[in-house]
């Protein structure tokens, strides 16, 4: 099965410094018929104008991963961490039993990222911060696993059996969603034929149980998260 979800059809809030196209029920966005995909609680396509972000705010028991699309985003928490991260790095915070953090866009250009929450596997666990950098070339016509549960192979290690990659590509690319699993994916960039339906860029789809096989109708960057039915 396949489920095609528009850019347009997603909720569209704007606060001036932040605009999101929320693809789950968020922040003022309450809609009971569409909270959550399986494990993945938010997906939200975030532009943040230049010297705004997210100030210092908590979180708990959520695995939060960020995707960096364009532009730099600066991440500072309670647990002592500091960096700034680029387009096609990775962020990784397990909020567990209670942790403090900012985002913020320290830069003069907009930055836009993926991001989603995950619900983890139990509540109360130990909070924890990873990252990781890479070039295109890592994640060009490959499927780069960013991010998955323990002993997966993935380069980050969450609380939760669901599996992140990203791919920029431009020639055809399968991937095999088995039986008792699912997957949500996200144009983030350019446009693809996906098993015979078109999407544009910031399209989402729901695959349950299916082979896909993406087709670039020009360059494109996706991303996909796999998890159990």
């Amino acid at each position: 099965m396949l489920k095609k979800i528009p850019f347009d059809s997603l909720f569209l809030s704007d606060l001036g410094w932040l605009q999101s196209r929320f693809h789950f029920s968020f922040a003022e966005y309450r809609n009971p018929k569409n909270v959550n995909f399986g494990v993945l609680r938010v997906m939200n396509d975030d532009l943040i104008a230049p010297r705004q972000g997210f100030g210092t705010h908590p979180h708990r028991d959520m695995e939060i991963i960020s995707y960096i699309v364009r532009g730099g985003l600066t991440h500072e928490d309670s647990m002592g961490n500091r960096e700034t991260l680029y387009r096609g790095d990775m962020q990784y915070m397990s909020a567990g039993s209670g942790v403090m953090h900012s985002e913020v866009n320290e830069g003069d250009e907009e930055v836009r990222i993926l991001q989603m929450w995950i619900y983890p596997e139990a509540n109360n666990l130990s909070p924890n911060y990873g990252s990781k950098r890479y070039d295109e070339a890592s994640r060009r016509n490959r499927w780069l696993h960013l991010v998955g549960p323990q002993q997966s192979g993935a380069d980050v290690a969450i609380y939760q059996d669901a599996n992140i990659y990203v791919c920029e590509l431009d020639r055809p690319m399968e991937f095999e969603v088995k039986r008792g699993r699912q997957l949500y994916f996200k144009l983030i960039e350019g446009r693809v034929d996906l098993n015979g339906t078109a999407l544009d860029h910031g399209d989402a789809a729901e695959v349950i149980e299916e082979k896909i096989i993406v087709t670039p109708e020009e360059k494109a960057h996706l991303l996909l998260i796999e998890m159990a039915l």
